[in-house]
């Protein structure tokens, strides 16, 4: 097998601990300084055709290209295999995982993998593809159980080279330091965070998102939405990351009805790619908060789409951010269409969570947590595994045991 270059293994990363300020810092010469994680990115109308010659200038010659069944059956496989052969690489093809990924799914993967002497990883997809994607490099070189490595920067050895090509508009895992895998022995979503995990290329073709359903644009455009004002009032956001955590806001509030209620917009769908892109660039360097943190146990526990339940959970949780730095949502309200002019802080926070309640209900989703079968028997062991999501530790109020279950009560 030709040798292929590996990505050095990551710096440490640190997450702010503690009560976040009322108000953002300005910054001030010398204070110090922000590293900002960013993949090579590809984007525009036809931009799949630039996935094999992203995988050749990253050594491949023999690519393990990471899909699922609804990519292949809309053509899109078939399209990436021949810019592969264009480039003279002769991809092998796995496409034996499920939403959500798991782990056993994943140790799969790696034996596919390693059994057909593969080099380059192309992840085509979304969210779940993408990240099976780096779980598989992760175990691939780094050995053991993608378990072993979940949390911050666990990940120590250099891993395969990634090129991804979301075709969702709202996971952001094509450009993000994240990969969620899905526990099966303790039903929860393990979260990897660490400089490892950013894909070398990201490849965004908008052309790939109209072929989605729409319950799975709608999910994913609350995913994308969540990760705009999550990272937008995280503790760890900076200049870089608020311009395109509002910008993402913007775009997605302007373009995502219309992806799902109308017929094809290229206008709103290269909006919503934008967006996705946008909003992973935000997030995955200003990390997330409590909706995420939250999210994840529900999506565990019950295997239910992510987007939903971020959707479910946003209004609250930014209800109860809002209580301690109202202020901080003002910026996000505006970025939604609402006229902040004269508003109190808090009712323009208010008008935020109401604005995410509405989209949600227009796109068709459920508005409560026991729509999708959460249940009072759930509550305190969902409560107590959030307290373990390095999501949490960005959110901008801090939040014990007792407020976190008070807030899957409210959203039951």
């Amino acid at each position: 097998m030709t040798a292929v270059p590996l990505r050095a293994g990551p710096p440490a990363i640190r997450l702010p601990v503690g009560p976040g300020p009322a108000r953002r810092p300005v910054p001030v010469a010398g204070a110090g300084f922000t590293k900002y994680l960013v993949p090579e990115v590809v984007f525009g109308w036809g931009a799949l055709a630039e996935a094999g010659h992203a995988a050749r200038r990253l050594g491949a010659v023999r690519p393990f290209v990471v899909t699922d069944a609804g990519l292949v059956e809309a053509g899109w496989l078939d399209e990436l295999s021949a810019h592969l052969a264009d480039a003279g690489l002769r991809p092998t093809v796995w496409t034996g995982l499920t939403p959500n990924p798991k782990d056993h799914e994943v140790a799969e993967g790696v034996q596919r993998y390693r059994e057909s002497g593969c080099d380059v990883i192309v992840g085509l997809g979304g969210g779940s593809v993408i990240d099976a994607a780096k779980a598989v490099a992760v175990v691939a070189s780094n050995g053991g159980s993608i378990l072993d490595y979940e949390g911050v920067d666990r990940v120590t050895a250099a891993i395969p080279p990634t090129v991804m090509c979301p075709s969702t508009a709202g996971t952001g895992a094509d450009v993000s330091q994240f990969a969620v895998i899905t526990d099966t022995r303790r039903r929860l979503k393990a979260t990897l965070i660490g400089r490892a995990l950013v894909p070398d290329i990201s490849v965004t073709d908008p052309r790939l998102l109209t072929t989605m359903p729409d319950d799975l644009a709608a999910a994913t455009g609350l995913d994308a939405l969540t990760h705009g004002i999550e990272a937008y009032v995280s503790r760890a956001a900076g200049p870089l990351t608020d311009v395109h955590a509002l910008h993402a806001v913007q775009l997605i509030c302007s373009s995502l009805r219309d992806t799902v209620t109308g017929p094809v917009d290229p206008a709103a769908t290269t909006g919503m790619a934008q967006a996705s892109l946008e909003a992973g660039l935000a997030f995955t360097n200003a990390i997330l908060g409590a909706t995420h943190a939250m999210s994840h146990q529900v999506g565990g526990l019950l295997d239910v789409p992510h987007g939903v339940v971020n959707g479910v959970l946003l209004p609250h949780v930014i209800r109860f951010n809002a209580r301690a730095v109202p202020e901080r949502f003002v910026p996000v309200a505006r970025a939604m269409g609402v006229d902040v002019a004269g508003l109190p802080d808090d009712v323009a926070a208010e008008e935020a969570a109401d604005l995410v309640a509405r989209l949600a209900a227009d796109l068709g989703c459920p508005s409560r947590l026991s729509q999708l079968g959460v249940s009072e028997a759930d509550v305190e062991t969902l409560a107590t595994t959030t307290l373990g999501d390095a999501c949490l530790s960005t959110n901008p109020r801090d939040a014990d045991r007792a407020e976190i279950a008070a807030l899957f009560r409210t959203a039951l």
